[in-house]
């Protein structure tokens, strides 16, 4: 047992727990490297030996790391990163006092009192999914201090909880990536899929659920049904291929015990920008994004070593159902977007079971109240209605990324602020290259008069351009943050960006003819101003903006101005 500045490690338990004995949950890699950390108090720890103590015998990168720090810092409400510090060109200090003694062996009456109420039904309330029998979920957002760790971990202790994670119930399963092919055998496509493949091997390394492990040193890509006997479960191999204005990969998952092809995918990134880092960025994540849904879905299925290879996805039915609604409401318009509405509602009515049908709803029935197309007299029906779904579906599955991302969504839009941080670090948990979970993360931020760093998260999102059909919002999220930062020159691209993928939003409009107005540009601004009250008839200055419940006075701040500024280029006031 480790103790320090109130909280305590207990390493049996594999338990961080807090100043009042509360559990925090830290993921595997992260526990380990605190437990490291604590370990060798007041002495500097090395990255490369962090690297190679948390993740022996694979290849990652400092990213990894960083992530578990930043984890690491948010539990332990660390935002001025005084315990840990990061000493530089050398490495991290934990710069504290640690005690060290055997752990407690509790009495058989404080067993027997901890099973009662372990075992005691749980009250009925709102349900949280965001504690899974004894695991509390992480407080891994950058900036929570002390009491907002604490608020968040009571808020998940005194909720209702779910039974066994069915991800942490069984040994984890082992995926191993294999060096990407570069065809063309040219220095360029060489080092392209060199670095596209740590990127994706990184990304993988952060997931909850599975372990990565290092191919053989003759592994290939193109071999994968040779590695029968691979110490993995799973092989992911790809090939990479330039193109006159493009790179195309084609990858693939097998069974490495029977050659199986379980899930492939293919990713198109455009060399038109001319700036490698992010064509990298895109194809891991193009590529990451596909294999961490189908691995979250397998896993949540309980079909991970069964045959079939589509047994963990929607029925086909239903798949194709939503990806239409998706691709109705891309081009955004309260007509498109009800139609969508009808397609998802009619589909459930014939398949009331379907969890995959039931999210979507939920997700697309939030979408409306973000863009403010309900009524404010129907919009409270329709938080309910969402919520009630959800919640049925992670009572089904706690872990799977589509519930847990609508989720996100319900809670950023109904500016339950705390929780929300909360649920887009556990949908990012699963799957890091979720742009939507991010673009919730930064409106999250936003609220909280955070905008440096929301900024940094669109900024990220747009980085991975995952999933395609969101991509207009966190360039719409980038822009509104550079607005209230007052860096409207900066802002125009990203806004226009935006409009050039969805046209059809009035609210994009409205944030762009503030910044032309600001600008001297004031005809444009007029004009776009215009566009904006056609395609949001009856918006005001009452209900353009986000929510403002539970919002930082600095952001309240800020959205007055830009409302002021929409009031004079003739947005109604009421």
């Amino acid at each position: 047992m480790l103790r320090f500045a109130g909280h305590e490690i207990d390493s049996q338990r594999a338990e961080l727990r807090g100043r009042h004995g509360q559990p925090i949950r830290l993921r595997p890699k992260s526990f380990d490297m605190l437990l490291m950390l604590a370990g060798n108090a007041r002495r500097i720890v090395s990255k490369q030996e962090l690297i190679e103590a948390i993740w022996p015998n694979v290849h990652v990168s400092e990213d990894s790391l960083f992530q578990c720090i930043r984890e690491i810092r948010a539990a332990l409400g660390d935002d001025r990163r005084e315990l840990i510090r990061a000493v530089s060109g050398r490495g991290y200090l934990f710069d504290a006092d640690v005690t060290r003694e055997p752990a407690a062996v509790a009495s058989a009456g404080e067993a027997a009192a901890g099973a009662a109420a372990e075992t005691k039904a749980a009250p009925v309330g709102r349900l949280s999914p965001f504690s899974t029998g004894r695991r509390t979920i992480f407080a891994a957002i950058a900036g929570l201090g002390i009491a907002g760790v604490g608020a968040l971990i009571g808020l998940a202790v005194a909720t209702p909880v779910f039974g066994p994670d069915p991800i942490f119930a069984r040994k984890p399963p082992a995926i191993m990536v294999v060096p990407i092919a570069a065809s063309g055998g040219d220095p360029e496509s060489a080092e392209m899929a060199a670095s596209v493949t740590l990127r994706l091997t990184n990304g993988l390394a952060g997931i909850d659920g599975i372990r990565v492990v290092a191919p053989p040193a003759v592994a290939t890509s193109t071999s994968p049904r040779g590695m029968r006997n691979a110490p993995a479960d799973f092989v992911v191999s790809a090939e990479l291929v330039k193109g006159a204005k493009s790179w195309e990969a084609q990858a693939r998952m097998t069974s490495a015990a029977t050659g199986e092809v379980r899930w492939t995918t293919s990713v198109s990134v455009g060399t038109e920008d001319g700036d490698p880092a992010l064509q990298q960025s895109r194809l891991a994540a193009g590529i990451g994004h596909s294999l961490a849904l189908r691995v979250n879905a397998l896993l949540n299925a309980n079909a991970l070593m069964r045959s079939g290879g589509d047994d963990a996805l929607p029925a086909g039915n239903a798949r194709v159902v939503i990806e239409q609604a998706m691709a109705v409401i891309n081009q955004t318009t309260p007509e498109r977007y009800r139609a969508a509405q009808t397609m998802l509602e009619t589909a459930l009515a014939a398949d009331p079971d379907n969890v995959d049908l039931e999210i979507a709803l939920a997700a697309h029935l939030m979408r409306g109240i973000q863009t403010v197309w309900y009524d404010p007299a129907n919009a409270a029906t329709t938080e309910r209605d969402a919520r009630a779904m959800l919640e049925r579906a992670l009572r089904a599955k706690p872990t799977y990324v589509p519930a847990l991302g609508a989720y996100c969504r319900l809670l950023t839009a109904t500016n339950q602020l705390a929780e929300s941080l909360v649920a887009c670090a556990r949908t990012l948990s699963f799957d890091p290259w979720d742009g939507t979970a991010l673009f919730n993360l930064g409106l999250t931020q936003i609220l909280q008069g955070r905008f440096e760093e929301a900024l940094a998260t669109f900024k990220q999102a747009d980085e991975f351009g995952t999933p395609q059909f969101s991509r207009w919002t966190w360039l719409l999220g980038a822009g509104l943050a550079c607005m209230l930062m007052e860096r409207n020159e900066e802002a125009v691209p990203w806004l226009e960006r935006s409009l050039a993928i969805t046209p059809g939003t009035g609210r994009t409009h409205m944030l762009l003819a503030v910044a032309y107005q600001l600008l001297g540009r004031h005809e444009e601004a007029r004009a776009v101003m215009a566009k904006a009250l056609e395609l949001r008839p009856g918006s005001t200055a009452q209900n353009v903006s986000l929510p403002t419940r539970n919002a930082s006075p600095v952001f309240l701040a800020a959205s007055e101005r830009l409302i002021k500024i929409e009031v004079e280029l003739g947005l109604p006031e009421r």
